[in-house]
């Protein structure tokens, strides 16, 4: 039964992480008006709005104008109830408050992945405030140590500052957004040093292979955009749950 009410509170917040994703890069409040359809505008009844059911209900389709509704609506909904479950299993055994702002912040990862995928932009709302709330979770983090996650968050920041003005003064590119930098005070708060390691790895590793599928079959050249807070976002929620557990098994390679 516990498992149940968190995978539909899961399903809850997904619909609401929906409203996140298309406002906040349109800078639009996420609070009022009540959704409405892409296409007529017309706002969205209750029964209309629940997740999931609703848009297999409708057939993906708005009632008034049915017109063509996103699937990413449901997939987002459905992969939050998903990410509810596994913090759940993963964390609220050993330490329910962990688990909650583990929840917190895969939600965030979740968010950012698809702004920046759609936007190409990383919201100060969520790197920024996100980066505040984790270093004052810091303090009761149970897996992490109050030095850890201020030095992480500082020196990845760090780090990608020296990168982005690397770039801009030697290539005359930007390699990195501000966003990133931000981001990275985010993800070295909450993951700590370890973990964060193992995001960053995950996240150059799988930008480096997409980068490279578009330029060997797409044609683009090396000056090619890739929202790199997408693959940050991505390697940031596998190391929440096994970041520890990859570290291991690199170590065992050379140790």
């Amino acid at each position: 039964m516990e498992e149940i009410l968190v995978v539909l509170l899961g399903l809850i917040v997904g619909s609401f992480m929906n409203v996140v994703i298309h406002r906040l890069p349109l800078e639009q409040s996420i609070v009022k008006p009540r959704s409405s359809c892409p296409s007529c505008k017309t706002p969205i009844k209750a029964y209309d709005n629940i997740p999931v059911i609703s848009y297999m209900f409708l057939l993906g389709k708005c009632r008034r104008c049915k017109a063509h509704i996103s699937i990413r609506y449901p997939l987002v909904e459905l992969f939050t109830g998903f990410t509810f479950w596994m913090t759940f299993q993963y964390f609220a055994p050993t330490s329910p408050l962990h688990a909650a702002a583990a929840t917190i912040f895969l939600c965030m990862m979740i968010a950012l992945c698809l702004i920046d995928l759609e936007h190409m932009i990383l919201p100060d709302e969520i790197t920024l405030g996100g980066a505040v709330l984790f270093l004052i979770y810091s303090f009761f983090n149970p897996q992490l140590s109050i030095l850890d996650a201020f030095a992480s968050a500082i020196f990845s920041a760090g780090v990608f500052w020296l990168l982005y003005f690397f770039y801009l003064r030697v290539r005359k590119i930007e390699g990195l957004g501000w966003g990133d930098i931000k981001m990275m005070l985010l993800l070295g708060a909450f993951l700590g040093s370890q973990k964060l390691i193992i995001a960053v790895l995950l996240a150059s590793f799988s930008g480096m292979s997409v980068g490279f599928y578009f330029i060997l079959f797409k044609r683009k050249d090396l000056r090619f955009a890739l929202p790199f807070g997408t693959f940050l976002a991505i390697g940031s929620y596998i190391a929440t749950f096994w970041g520890n557990d990859i570290m291991r098994a690199i170590q065992s390679l050379y140790w």
